[in-house]
C-alpha cells in the first residue's frame, strides 16, 4: 500500500480521538501514511487509500458523528479496505473479551464490508461533559479502562493487513 490510512473517529470527551491517534501513530511506526481527524471534519476520502473509523459507545450506539460518517462516505467506504473500533465500556469487560459490535455498527460493518471491528475500553474522567457523564463520575463508576498496548497491537494487526502481510507473518 502506498497512499495514505484516514483515522477518523466520533467522540465526545476526547477519549476516543487518543485511541484513534494511537492507531495512527501505530500504522506510521509500521511504514504507513496515516492521518487522524474528527469523523465531522472529512469532506471528501479521495485522499485516502484506506479507513479506520472509531466511534465512543453512548448508551448502545456509536457516537453520532461516526455514524453520520459511515452513511455520508458509504459509497467511498465500500471501494476501500476498512476496519471499525468502538471505545467505551467503562470497565475491565474489553481487556477480558471480545466485545462483538453494537448492533449499527455490525450492520454498518456488513453493507461496507469492513475488515474487522474491536471494542476498546473507555475512559470517563472528571471534568466530562453531559449530564449522564456526571451522573457516572457520581456514582464512582468513570475512569480509564483504555489498554494501549491492546490499542497498539490491533492497530499492527491492520497495518500488516494493509501491507499485504497478515498478521502471522509479523
Amino acid at each position: 500500500m502506498t497512499g495514505t490510512v484516514l483515522v477518523t473517529y466520533g467522540t465526545t470527551n476526547g477519549s476516543t480521538a487518543r485511541i484513534a491517534e494511537t492507531v495512527a501513530d501505530t500504522l506510521r511506526g509500521d511504514g504507513l501514511a496515516a492521518e487522524t481527524r474528527p469523523a465531522g471534519a472529512v469532506t471528501d476520502l479521495a485522499p485516502y487509500e484506506a479507513v479506520v473509523v472509531g466511534g465512543g459507545l453512548y448508551a448502545g450506539r456509536w457516537h453520532k458523528d461516526a455514524r453520520r460518517f459511515l452513511r455520508r462516505h458509504r459509497r467511498a467506504l465500500a471501494k476501500r479496505p476498512l476496519w471499525l473500533f468502538s471505545s467505551g465500556p467503562l470497565d475491565a469487560s474489553a481487556s477480558e473479551r471480545d466485545i462483538p459490535p453494537v448492533r449499527g455498527v455490525r450492520r454498518a460493518m456488513r453493507e461496507l464490508h469492513a475488515r474487522g471491528h474491536v471494542t476498546f475500553g473507555g475512559c470517563l474522567e472528571q471534568g466530562a461533559k453531559g449530564w449522564l457523564a456526571q451522573r457516572i463520575l457520581n456514582s464512582g463508576n468513570g475512569g480509564d479502562f483504555r489498554d494501549f498496548a491492546a490499542i497498539e497491537a490491533w492497530a499492527a494487526r491492520v497495518a500488516g493487513e494493509l501491507r499485504g502481510t497478515g498478521a502471522d507473518d509479523e
